[in-house]
């Protein structure tokens, strides 16, 4: 199976969307969603400043369709939504690797969503290590969240990409694990 990774360019905003809304916590199917789901909204103008302002959206295709896509930005690009508003004021509260986190040596990762037809095919990690390796030209340390009603997207990314738990928090009534990586490292992305 060839499947093809690289940075979304603005003519790949309209399939982003299709995916993005089949997966989305408010138009997912019920059978669907207890294999993980998307909970922040993007528009289109979102989209467009991902990709011209942070170079930050990140495409799997097979044949020539768009079968996952992984999102990753500054602080200052996620700050326009109220979590990740909570989740930056608890930064520097935070370390991971000896170091103490802030908004310039960190970057948000997420979401990830990968197509149905395409889960556990590799996509999911193929996607993920390489929107890291896109992003370690800027910022040492990933750091992302997820849900803890959302089982399947904490398993990819604990057991199959190594992302280490640096605390559970709680926002708007929800659980969420914090979850960080180094971006770069000789061994392994994560410390483990």
């Amino acid at each position: 199976m060839k499947i093809e990774l690289k940075q979304a360019r603005l003519s790949d905003i309209d399939q982003v969307l299709q995916l993005h809304h089949k997966y989305h916590v408010d138009s997912i199917s019920e059978d669907d969603k207890k294999d993980g789901f998307i909970t922040t909204a993007f528009s289109r103008q979102h989209l467009h400043d991902l990709i011209t302002q942070q170079s930050g959206l990140f495409i799997a295709q097979y044949e020539g369709r768009i079968v996952a896509y992984a999102m990753a930005g500054a602080w200052d690009f996620w700050s326009q939504w109220p979590m990740f508003q909570h989740m930056i004021k608890s930064l520097p509260k935070l370390q991971y690797a000896g170091t103490i986190l802030t908004t310039h040596n960190s970057y948000q990762y997420g979401p990830v969503c990968v197509d149905k037809s395409m889960r556990g095919s590799g996509v999911c990690e193929k996607i993920f290590h390489f929107s890291l390796q896109k992003m370690s030209q800027r910022y040492p340390i990933m750091v992302t969240f997820i849900n803890k009603i959302n089982p399947r997207s904490y398993e990819a990314h604990v057991r199959k990409v190594g992302l280490d738990v640096i605390q559970e928090f709680e926002f708007n009534n929800n659980q969420y694990y914090e979850l960080a990586c180094l971006t770069q490292s000789e061994v392994a992305p994560c410390i483990g």
